[in-house]
């Protein structure tokens, strides 16, 4: 097999109280992972319930998902313990073959995005970062200022503002050779790309497609996308 040609992907979902939208999350994500299951590649889904008081979990059950319920505390934590799960549910296939895709609970993925990663992998790229945009559930003058300085930041390196676990994919043993995850409140997707880079390994950072997320400014994570909403009100 080529180096680049996956066998596996998993997706990964941390979700802390997202029973309002997780159905939604995971619908988008059956139909994404659709075209990729066919063109012979496994997929799987794996939801990780961190410390939840509704029925997140439950609804992700019924979904047909591997459903973890822990009390990680903090969306670092909860996307390595889904990584892990992941590469366990993955076990016995070649690491190098196997992808980890990544999207939040509160976000809807495309038709075309893991099969979008999965030709990014099979053109040798090791992880890709991609886009999102809010949900339009936000006042218009938030909306405009985000879209603002998002195309700033788009233009420059300014890797915070670019890299989102809400679309975000990195091949498993590269993500294993560079630690996974760090245990933090936020920013662990940039710390987890930021590794990649400091060890060579070839990130793509595709315009499209792009991932729809939550516009909410009462977030879960403590300095993720809601409190950057917050200083723009």
């Amino acid at each position: 097999m080529s180096e680049g040609l996956l066998q596996a992907a998993a997706v990964v979902v941390p979700a802390h109280n997202e029973a309002a939208g997780i159905g939604d999350c995971l619908r988008a994500v059956a139909a994404a992972s659709l075209p990729v299951a066919r063109a012979g590649v496994t997929v799987e889904v794996v939801v990780v319930a961190d410390s939840c008081t509704d029925a997140t979990a439950d609804i992700a059950r019924a979904a047909g998902v591997h459903v973890l319920e822990v009390q990680a505390g903090s969306v670092g934590a909860a996307r390595a313990t889904g990584c892990a799960q992941a590469l366990r549910v993955l076990d016995g296939l070649p690491r190098q073959s196997s992808w980890l895709a990544m999207t939040d609970a509160d976000s809807i993925v495309p038709g075309d995005w893991l099969s979008t990663q999965v030709r990014i992998a099979a053109a040798g790229y090791q992880a890709a970062a991609g886009l999102v945009c809010l949900d339009g559930t936000s006042p218009t003058h938030v909306a405009q200022r985000w879209d603002a300085a998002y195309e700033v930041s788009r233009a420059s390196s300014w890797l915070h503002d670019r890299v989102h676990g809400a679309n975000l994919g990195v091949r498993a043993d590269a993500y294993r050779r560079v630690g996974g995850f760090d245990a933090v409140s936020a920013h662990e997707d940039v710390r987890l790309v930021r590794r990649l880079q400091a060890t060579g390994r070839p990130v793509a950072w595709p315009d499209r497609p792009v991932v729809t997320t939550s516009a909410r400014m009462c977030g879960r994570a403590t300095a993720g996308l809601a409190a950057d909403l917050r200083r723009l009100a």
